[in-house]
């Protein structure tokens, strides 16, 4: 039997999680021992270097690669296996935005076909009809239905990622992964992406891990900081008192060597 969720329990909880990669003839643990929780309509930032294992943790809470150890519950729950029907529909709950605009969306494809295949995959029908819901897809991510006749080259970086998150938002899930989603985009554009999940996470009721190199995005967007270093959480807390007063020193050399992006700071 599931157990029933409360308001005390985590939207999703990760569980000493451990990744390892065959290296040579042993080998290559680069994710060890990860554990947190996120709670329903906060946001979790996951910082660290690239190479730090941030994005292998994202792609084990949303079942997308096999943890070596370890666990991830959804609601109390721990995931289905991967391939199951249970799992599938799971997956209408749980999204993820990727980091480049440019690779993410299949340029043959035209947008309306673009929004509409997560409907097909998960042969869901929405209730106020196809097309209605597509334009309030892209509406609510500041675009109109001028988009659903055009092709992806057409738009610009920013654009793009709108439409990224519009997919993302198709099935209404409860949960995305926001993996480094302005770091393919100049300052300004970045800054009004980062408004705009801002913006959704609050009419939406949305749920966030936020992965970036980037504490000044971190600070601004997140409830709540977990760094990572060299596959380890080295420390977690509340997003201002990490990057006000950081107790490990990793942390301090990730403060000291970001730059104060001013798009973000004047928000």
């Amino acid at each position: 039997m599931q157990p029933t969720p409360s308001a005390a329990t985590p939207l999703v909880e990760a569980r000493n999680l451990i990744k390892e990669y065959p290296r040579g003839s042993g080998t290559s643990r680069v994710v060890d021992s990860v554990s947190f929780a996120i709670h329903p309509g906060e946001t979790l930032g996951l910082v660290g270097e690239s190479g730090s294992g941030k994005s292998t943790v994202a792609r084990m809470i949303l079942r997308l690669i096999e943890a070596t150890a370890g666990e991830v519950l959804f609601e109390g729950a721990p995931l289905p296996p991967a391939h199951s029907s249970e799992m599938r529909t799971l997956r209408r709950r749980m999204q993820i935005v990727f980091q480049d605009p440019y690779a993410a969306l299949n340029p043959r494809m035209k947008i309306r076909q673009i929004l509409a295949e997560p409907f097909a995959i998960h042969r869901e029908s929405p209730l106020e009809g196809l097309d209605a819901r597509l334009s309030s897809l892209l509406r609510s991510v500041g675009l109109d239905d001028s988009a659903l006749a055009r092709y992806p080259h057409e738009f610009s970086g920013g654009q793009r990622q709108r439409i990224n998150i519009a997919r993302a938002l198709a099935l209404r899930p409860q949960f995305l992964v926001l993996d480094e989603p302005v770091s393919a985009l100049d300052v300004s554009v970045g800054a009004q992406v980062i408004n705009l999940l801002r913006d959704l996470q609050r009419n939406l009721g949305l749920t966030y891990l936020f992965i970036s190199h980037s504490m000044p995005l971190v600070r601004y967007l997140c409830d709540r900081v977990a760094v990572m270093q060299h596959g380890r959480l080295v420390e977690i807390g509340e997003a201002t008192q990490v990057c006000e007063s950081p107790r490990s020193e990793y942390t301090q050399q990730l403060i000291a060597a970001t730059p104060e992006l001013s798009a973000i700071a004047a928000l």
